[in-house]
């Protein structure tokens, strides 16, 4: 039963984890510096929440966590539904059936945020979570508008599929035309 369980977390948090980004490079204090623009800012923010997303996720849930340690029996509720995520939106190939129907993506993001919200209630945790998300979010942003994006495009280039199509080795293409106008 043990190994059913472990071999379901591993295989269910694997495209999750996939794009998690080492944490060294999130945390290289030598590529934080202030944006020259508001354009700059906005730029570094995108660019970085979109590089850095499942390690922005991983903080939040910590921080979220954090705020909830004088709650356990919510946290445990709230752990329920994130493997309830995890198993039931997020790492689903095929479609959920449900008493012979099938329910779309739609239906189940609905019901698990409304499960969400159910449990928040229920602990009278409400205001726990939105300061520890307030909280999450502003340090998300402070780190993604004060960290430079210049190694970002490097390394999305080497883990590209059309690695070889992007990058700078010339190789024959610089050959001079032969024939021609």
């Amino acid at each position: 039963m043990s190994q059913f369980v472990s071999s379901f977390f591993k295989e269910t948090t694997k495209p999750l984890t996939s794009g998690r980004r080492p944490w060294s490079v999130f945390l290289d204090l030598t590529l934080l510096n202030l944006p020259f623009s508001i354009h700059d800012t906005t730029t570094r923010i995108t660019q970085n929440v979109l590089h850095f997303s499942v390690n922005y996720s991983i903080i939040l849930l910590i921080i979220l966590s954090v705020s909830l340690l004088n709650h356990p029996l919510v946290l445990i509720a709230l752990l329920i539904t994130l493997i309830a995520w995890l198993s039931l939106y997020f790492s689903r190939e095929e479609p959920l059936w449900f008493l012979g129907y099938q329910v779309s993506d739609w239906m189940v993001l609905v019901v698990l945020f409304v499960v969400d919200f159910l449990v928040v209630i229920w602990g009278g945790v409400f205001q726990n979570v939105v300061v520890g998300g307030g909280i999450a979010v502003v340090l998300m942003l402070l780190h993604a508008a004060l960290r430079s994006t210049d190694d970002l495009v490097a390394d999305d280039i080497e883990t590209s599929p059309y690695a070889n199509l992007l990058s700078d080795d010339d190789g024959d293409y610089n050959a001079p035309p032969t024939g021609g106008l």
